[in-house]
């Protein structure tokens, strides 16, 4: 029983500093300091990725990335739509653009 308590202590702990933006192998290294094994951590910090994972939202739909291009004046760019393959394939059709 007692061996369980440390191990929910040690994933508290992850949780805990992790939502403080705290990286893994800083709190890896505090532990170690402690006098923790490394298996101890490692088995803990895996049970606080599952419990982290098991609170996050589900995206239902893929999030949409739009890219825009400024110049220094703080005006859009615009880009030719012709792609690479498209003028290659007019080169060879004997079209020029």
């Amino acid at each position: 029983m007692r061996r369980l308590d440390h191990k929910r202590q040690l994933v508290e702990y992850f949780m805990k500093n992790l939502a403080k933006n705290y990286t893994e192998d800083s709190l890896k290294f505090a532990l170690q300091n402690q006098g923790y094994s490394r298996s101890a951590i490692d088995q803990a910090l895996e049970e606080a990725h599952k419990e982290i994972a098991k609170k996050a939202p589900v995206l239902k739909e893929k999030p949409v990335i739009k890219y825009e291009i400024y110049n220094e004046n703080d005006e859009p760019i615009r880009i030719d739509p012709f792609n690479f393959w498209e003028k290659v394939r007019f080169f060879f059709k004997g079209k020029k653009f």
